[in-house]
């Protein structure tokens, strides 16, 4: 005999009939974006794990298929590789876009989409270092970058707040997305481009140093700004209980 019906968060629906719950539907949680709308009471799964957050999810499930692509030789692995992270890459685009347009824009979806894109850079200029296409020191100033923003990021959420990515951080991505793709081409096929994909990767370089000075300066002034809300609460508190023993003894007197 059935209590009640249960949802969780992998999309499994159970009923409840004392100790033992017997499986009553299960829906993949990487397609939960889609079929779930026809499932009655479940509308914060939906709200949870919403469209744009899944493209989101599927940009981290494509960065071991780019790494492997890039480095298997021979055949056409290369450009499977181009397809693939310029198929990752887009995902970056439209998840903000839906987001914006269905009103889907959500806190995990802030924190969780520059954590896939930065798993996607990564992994494709550290498989570019292995291949002998890119310089170790510029890979490492540009990962590195991504791992002290994502610091800030972290401390950012635990104080309350959220920093929002910021122009040149937006750019800096356009740049990276150009870059890996002409270096990965000029590495195996059209040589002619090595010019290119050099320039690119300094422009790269130089805007992940800006926007990483950017983030660093907005992060200190909100944290400037909480440190002195709370200096000045405290001022006040401190004021109030000075000043109620002195209205006590007026009121004595």
């Amino acid at each position: 005999m059935l209590s009640r019906i249960v949802d969780t968060l992998g999309g499994v629906r159970y009923s409840e009939t004392g100790g033992w719950s017997t499986p009553f539907f299960w829906l993949p949680a990487f397609w939960i974006a889609w079929p779930v709308q026809f499932l009655p009471g479940e509308g914060w799964v939906r709200r949870l794990m919403n469209l744009p957050i899944s493209l989101t999810l599927l940009r981290i499930f494509f960065v071991p298929i780019v790494v492997v692509l890039l480095l298997t030789k021979g055949g056409n692995m290369d450009l499977w590789a181009v397809g693939v992270f310029l198929l990752a890459a887009a995902t970056d685009l439209l998840d903000g876009y839906l987001a914006r347009k269905r009103g889907q824009i959500t806190t995990l979806g802030i924190l969780l989409d520059p954590i896939a894109d930065k798993l996607l850079i990564s992994a494709a200029f550290i498989s570019l270092v292995e291949l002998h296409l890119v310089p170790a020191w510029m890979v490492v100033i540009i990962v590195g970058r991504e791992f002290a923003v994502s610091g800030l990021r972290s401390i950012a959420s635990a104080e309350g707040y959220v920093l929002e990515p910021t122009e040149l951080g937006k750019t800096k991505m356009v740049f990276q997305v150009v870059a890996i793709t002409v270096i990965i081409l000029e590495g195996r096929r059209f040589q002619a481009l090595h010019p290119l994909g050099e320039v690119l990767l300094w422009m790269v370089v130089l805007f992940a140093v800006a926007s990483a000075v950017q983030y660093f300066w907005n992060f200190w002034k909100r944290l400037d700004e909480r440190v002195k809300r709370r200096a000045s609460r405290r001022v006040m508190v401190i004021a109030a209980d000075e000043k109620a023993p002195e209205e006590k003894d007026v009121a004595a007197h």
